[in-house]
């Protein structure tokens, strides 16, 4: 498995692997991930080995960091070349990220047969650039399927989710995190790294419900921003009350996303099919910042269901999402039939039907 950089291309990965083990429990699954990445923190918390390779990113404002570049590529590519050699994979699998694309070519130029999944509804370049040699690309959805030529390759199976975001109640989640059964309890956070944006407008909404009987905030605020929207409450001298939580880095999104009333968040691919097969209605704030503006796209997927709302960054102001908030909270009929609608977007075969496709090759070769 390779793939990392974001939770969106790591958990995706481990899913697959999961699967996997649990078909058999023998079978020997080696991550290769970036040296700078989550994948060197999560993927061992999750029981698999990994590997690092050097990898980075090409510099598009200034060329000439680029020959820095070029130079960790070629190293990240003869280490990607060592790691396969040595563990003499059946099958290669690539999620995104840095690392997978010298990964999977490598494997491919050693005639190893590779797979991608795509998780988003705007391809990156990178998939687009390995799709030829691939025996399948998997799709998140189905909308990708316009910008790849190789048609016979593609499969539309959703975004792998792991278990645990498909079992389990609403009151058990509560229960486990310490939530009031009763409380509204709303979520936002704006992926793995965190949102500036969206971490801003929480400000203001955690000002607004401090203290507020009946409400309970999480504000996911990202390993990067973390110490700085600290730092603001502080300097505001705004003492939090027992009812908000600020979380550096959420492990246990399951529990927290059931425990959900509502959701506000970015709308990375990943986000949105653990928020679908949780069944949370959410507040989609994208990214505008992304390919393609891709985000709003995989947002779109399940607000036109009825099981969203997209506020888009250009548009979004601290007051207004406020006033979003008590709306829902005013209207509880609402909530739940954006749940019952977000329920239906979730892709819940996702996995099987990637484990099932690899798998009959395997057996097939």
């Amino acid at each position: 498995m390779t793939g990392g950089g974001t939770g969106g291309h790591i958990y995706p990965a481990i899913a697959i692997a999961d699967e996997i083990k649990k078909r058999d429990p023998q079978a020997e699954i080696l991550f290769v991930g970036a040296e700078r990445g989550l994948e060197k923190k999560l993927v061992p918390e999750r029981g698999y080995d990994i590997e690092l390779i050097t990898v980075a990113g090409f510099n598009r404002k200034n060329p000439l960091k680029n020959i820095e570049v070029i130079r960790k590529l070629m190293k990240g590519n003869a280490q990607a070349k060592k790691i396969i050699r040595d563990f003499a994979p059946d099958f290669v699998v690539g999620t995104g990220g840095y690392a997978s694309a010298p990964t999977v070519k490598t494997a491919q130029a050693m005639g190893i047969p590779t797979y991608i999944h795509e998780q988003n509804a705007f391809p990156g370049v990178t998939n687009k650039l390995l799709e030829k040699k691939v025996r399948k690309v998997f799709l998140g959805f189905a909308k990708a399927e316009e910008f790849f030529k190789s048609q016979d390759k593609l499969v539309v199976t959703g975004n792998p989710v792991r278990d645990e975001f498909m079992t389990g109640s609403k009151a058990e989640a509560r229960e486990k995190l310490d939530f009031g059964r009763d409380e509204f309890v709303l979520l936002a956070f704006g992926g793995s790294q965190g949102a500036g944006r969206v971490n801003k407008a929480m400000l203001s909404v955690i000002k607004e419900f401090n203290g507020k009987e009946g409400v309970r905030v999480v504000l996911g605020a990202g390993s990067y921003y973390y110490a700085a929207i600290m730092e603001s409450f502080k300097e505001e001298g705004l003492e939090l009350a027992d009812n908000i939580n600020i979380i550096e880095f959420i492990r246990d999104m399951a529990s927290y996303l059931k425990a959900a009333d509502l959701v506000v968040s970015r709308s990375g691919a990943l986000t949105v099919a653990e928020a679908t097969v949780s069944g949370a209605p959410a507040i989609f704030i994208p990214s505008p910042m992304v390919t393609g503006n891709h985000q709003y796209y995989n947002a779109l997927a399940v607000a036109e269901k009825g099981g969203a709302k997209i506020i888009e960054e250009k548009d979004l102001e601290d007051q207004m999402l406020i006033d979003k908030i008590y709306e829902f909270m005013g209207n509880k009929e609402k909530l739940e039939e954006m749940a019952q609608a977000s329920s239906k977007c979730g892709q819940r075969e996702a996995t099987k039907i990637i484990c099932d496709s690899i798998l009959e090759d395997y057996i097939n070769d």
